[in-house]
């Protein structure tokens, strides 16, 4: 009984940290940027855009298409980046059970 016991404390206690991994991922910001840093975006959370910097050199008539393409770029940019921070705090919080493929259970990563 005390294996089973220790068994659901370790648990317990690796719920916990992932539930204070998740609050951390909300908090998680990241900026990516495109075009030589001609425009900057900054993501929080789970994505959320929390600003956009745009170099007053690409606001010339005709140039729309370029200026979209750069923010798509620098947003796939900041995403990949927060995507990143936010599997290694995953990872961190599940520890040995890191990757593994317990039936049943969520996969982390």
């Amino acid at each position: 009984m005390t294996d089973l016991n220790a068994l659901m404390q370790q648990a317990q206690a690796m719920q916990q940290k992932l539930q204070d991994a998740q609050a951390k991922m909300t908090e998680t910001t990241a900026s990516g940027t495109s075009g030589g840093g001609l425009v900057t975006v900054a993501l929080k959370g789970p994505g959320d855009i929390t600003g956009v910097t745009i170099d007053d050199s690409l606001m010339v008539a005709g140039e729309g298409e370029i200026l979209a393409d750069l923010v798509m770029a620098a947003h796939a940019d900041a995403k990949r980046k927060l995507d990143e921070v936010n599997s290694a705090l995953m990872r961190e919080a599940a520890g040995p059970m890191a990757g593994m493929n317990i039936p049943g259970m969520p996969k982390l990563f």
